[in-house]
C-alpha cells in the first residue's frame, strides 16, 4: 500500500514528538515515525531536513554531531524546554480541530 500523503503542519508535531523520547539523528525520525504509524506514514528526506533546520532555528530543538549506529557522523536532534511547550500548544491545537472536524463528519 502506498504511504499516506501527511498532513500539512503535521510533520513538526511528530518530530517534535518523537524526540520527545530522546535524541534522535534525521533518518532515525523519519524511521521512527514511519514505525510509529505502523508504515503509514513516511517522510521523505527534503521535507524532513527543512522542518528539522526550521525548527532549530525557532530553539525548539537543538543539535550536536554524533556517530550513528551504523558508524557515520549524524547530528543527533534534541528537544529544548521551548520546543516542549511547543508540542503542548501543537498538540491542543491538532486535537480541537480533529474534534471539529469529527463533529462536522458525525452531524453532516
Amino acid at each position: 500500500m502506498p504511504k499516506a500523503e501527511m498532513p500539512p503542519g503535521a510533520l513538526t508535531m511528530l518530530v517534535l514528538r518523537v524526540l520527545r523520547s530522546g535524541p534522535l539523528h534525521g533518518y532515525a525520525i523519519a524511521q521512527r515515525i514511519h514505525s510509529l504509524s505502523s508504515d503509514v506514514l513516511g517522510v521523505e528526506e527534503g521535507s524532513l531536513y527543512p522542518a528539522l533546520q526550521k525548527i532549530l532555528l525557532k530553539g525548539w530543538v537543538t543539535a550536536e554531531w554524533g556517530i550513528s549506529e551504523t558508524n557515520r557522523k549524524v547530528r543527533f536532534y534534541s528537544l529544548t524546554p521551548a520546543g516542549e511547550r511547543q508540542l503542548e500548544t501543537e498538540l491542543s491545537d491538532y486535537e480541537r480541530v480533529t474534534a471539529a472536524i469529527r463533529s462536522v463528519l458525525r452531524t453532516a
